[in-house]
């Protein structure tokens, strides 16, 4: 009904005929609640329009309809019933005009074009009860009972819009109202329908937005109506400075508000256009294959729209699969990450720490990273490494904190605090051997494992540990040589014999840690007890039957998690228990080496072998010097003091670490292997 149509209803009634069958004061209120009906002031009912600003353009819309006091109570009684109706008209057209606007978002849109074919609907109803009204055939009762099949109706819809404009709603939070009402409405079928029909239309834009993104990976989102939020300021070039960067996860991202009818789904969907994203970033476009039955214009109680985001899905993670499979050579580049951050191929570790131990025994802040990079790629090329391909994307780095430190500022991880601060503090002379670590450059493969997974840091991680105990037993391997040299004096009973019994002890803990680690097994109870190789095993087989990239991403950080938390990385009480045994190894190492040395001139050891003259005098000055070094031992109390003290300190520790095993292995059953393995070194003499 048009603005003049409206107007026209409240000239003054000219039908003489109405006046002769009706009485005067029931014709002019019948005309005025004709008005009313489409919004419109009477001769005796007047409008009263409230509205209420208040912050974020919120705002509270009210409308009240009035009658003359002067009229027929009983006039006045039909007429007010039937203003709620009026008021509902008043108030749905209200929002419709403040929500046509593009501005006001999409869903509102749509909503709001909706509501205004509704009114179409409604005012065709009024303009058919004023022709009657005009041609004598309805009364006001009359009028009554026609407006009640249209009440419930449109009180329903007056609801949500009072909810909408209260709380300025836009995009899902429009359409989850209306779900809500429309299921709070159950009882009433035709009023129900109608919030479904209303919940349908305004969808459809909502949909819209839905289906670019599941089916291209683009979001289509002006006014920012979309569940899924873009982060444009991260970048994919973000990845080279950072392994374990915010772009998978940021990028694009789960916001509050989810569709109730996408609830259950929402992880699905983001996971969908995030793998079509990976590929077109990597230079692989795609785009789901669509057809009419794979349209998301629609939704209802058949759940169409589920199977089209499941089958959408299907094809991303299929398709990432397959790139990153066969293209990219996924398998690959794991057994190279394996090779050279899990220990497997050690070789160019050995040449690394042996041409770079001046490099790395410097503090952080003189360690020159550049230098350390030219070392690791001439380590690289001068061992079996360089047979990899993949070997040149292999880079150095060197962190800032000790790996107890890293492992505790790591909130992902299941790493638990120690309740004590101090256990936090770093050494105070810190170096190149403790921060040490090896990383990936990023590569095509690269990129899309980065987008997926925090894989590298927890393979650097476990790196560091290994790193660690290499060299450990690297440095007790040097003082057994150096008790191996005085071994043609006769120290029996000495001190010197007491400290190779001890050298002896550490270098099986060590040892046995390492076997326990990585692949020099052991039978015990017929069951392989190492950590890596078994665990790495394992993932390669599932990788193969895997079908999907997170069947993928699940086996991996499935073996990645439990490699971490059998190698004690996780239980930070025998890791602290465990680097504190470390500790004390390398300050055995590297005191009894001076110690020794400088109580022994070893080089008197080198027996001339081109005469036999020679070999006796050699004899002859070997008996001197044992008795001399006998002596030069008894005088030298630092050296006693210094090796008991360690030997007191080592078996102590050793000792502690028994009841924490005992005590966890409780609760992680692969413990009581490593206690079987380890806790007879102390007794080893």
């Amino acid at each position: 009904m048009c603005r003049k149509q409206k107007e026209l209803l409240v000239s003054p009634i000219r039908s003489v005929t109405l006046e002769l069958k009706k009485p005067l004061a029931e014709v002019i209120v019948m005309d005025d609640v004709l008005c009313a009906l489409v919004g419109i002031e009477g001769r005796y009912i007047s409008i009263k329009r409230r509205v209420r600003v208040h912050g974020n353009d919120n705002c509270d819309f009210s409308v009240s309809f009035q009658v003359d006091a002067s009229m027929d109570l009983a006039l006045q009684e039909m007429a007010k019933r039937i203003f709620p109706l009026c008021e509902s008209f008043v108030l749905i057209e209200q929002f419709v005009e403040s929500r046509s606007q593009f501005k006001t978002g999409l869903v509102n849109h749509a909503f709001a074009a909706t509501l205004r074919a509704f009114l179409l609907d409604y005012e065709a109803m009024v303009a058919q009860l004023e022709h009657q009204f005009r041609l004598g055939r309805l009364s006001i009762q009359g009028l009554w009972f026609y407006c009640q099949p249209m009440m419930a109706s449109m009180q329903a819809l007056s609801t949500v819009i009072r909810k909408a404009l209260a709380n300025n709603f836009a995009g899902s939070a429009v359409l989850n109202l209306l779900q809500s009402q429309a299921k709070a409405m159950a009882g009433d079928n035709t009023v129900r329908s109608l919030l479904e029909k209303m919940t349908q239309c305004a969808s459809n834009a909502y949909l819209g937005i839905l289906e670019r993104w599941v089916y291209e990976g683009v979001i289509d989102d002006p006014y920012g109506e979309f569940f899924i939020a873009e982060n444009k300021s991260l970048q994919k070039e973000s990845l080279t400075q950072d392994y374990d960067a915010k772009y998978w996860r940021q990028r694009y991202s789960l916001k509050d508000g989810i569709p109730s009818f996408l609830a259950n789904i929402a992880g699905t969907v983001l996971t969908t256009g995030k793998y079509l994203n990976v590929m077109r970033e990597c230079g692989h476009n795609v785009q789901a294959p669509t057809s009419e039955n794979s349209k998301l214009m629609s939704f209802g109680s058949n759940h169409h729209y589920l199977e089209c985001i499941k089958v959408a899905y299907d094809f991303a993670s299929g398709e990432l699969l397959n790139l990153i499979k066969e293209k990219y050579d996924l398998m690959g580049k794991l057994l190279s990450i394996k090779h050279y951050l899990l220990l497997d191929q050690g070789d160019f570790l050995v040449h690394f720490m042996d041409i770079a131990r001046e490099e790395l025994t410097k503090k952080l802040d003189e360690i020159n990273e550049e230098k350390l990079q030219s070392l690791l790629d001439l380590a690289l090329r001068s061992t079996a490494a360089a047979a990899d391909p993949c070997h040149e994307d292999l880079t150095c780095c060197v962190e800032r904190s000790s790996l107890l430190k890293r492992m505790a500022t790591l909130k992902d991880l299941e790493f638990r605090s120690f309740s004590d601060s101090n256990d936090m503090e770093e050494p105070v002379n810190i170096t190149g051997l403790e921060t040490f670590s090896l990383s990936y450059k990023v590569s095509s493969v690269a990129i899309i494992y980065c987008y997926i997974t925090k894989a590298l840091t927890k393979y650097q991680l476990i790196f560091r540990f290994l790193f660690r105990c290499k060299h450990v037993e690297r440095q007790l391997c040097g003082a057994w040589q150096v008790h191996q040299g005085v071994r043609a004096f006769n120290i029996s009973g000495t001190i010197i014999s007491r400290s190779s019994l001890l050298c002896r002890s550490m270098l099986k803990f060590i040892s046995s840690l390492l076997h326990y680690l990585t692949f020099e097994a052991s039978l015990v109870n017929t069951h392989w007890f190492q950590v890596l190789e078994p665990n790495w095993h394992a993932m390669h087989n599932r990788l193969q039957t895997a079908k999907s990239i997170d069947e993928v991403i699940q086996h991996h950080d499935f073996f990645l998690d439990k490699c971490l938390r059998e190698c004690l990385l996780l239980l930070p009480e025998l890791l602290k228990k465990v680097e504190k045994l470390k500790s004390l190894c390398l300050q055995y190492a590297a005191a009894t080496q001076w110690l020794i040395s400088s109580s022994i001139d070893i080089t008197k050891l080198e027996e001339p072998s081109d005469s036999s003259s020679a070999s006796q005098k050699f004899k002859q000055l070997r008996l001197k010097s044992t008795a001399r070094v006998q002596k030069a031992i008894i005088r030298d109390a630092a050296v006693t003091d210094s090796i008991l003290k360690f030997e007191r300190e080592f078996n102590a520790e050793l000792q502690s670490l028994g009841p924490i095993l005992s005590t966890s292995s409780q609760a992680e059953p692969y413990l009581t292997h490593l206690a079987q393995w380890i806790l007879g070194v102390g007794s080893d003499k």
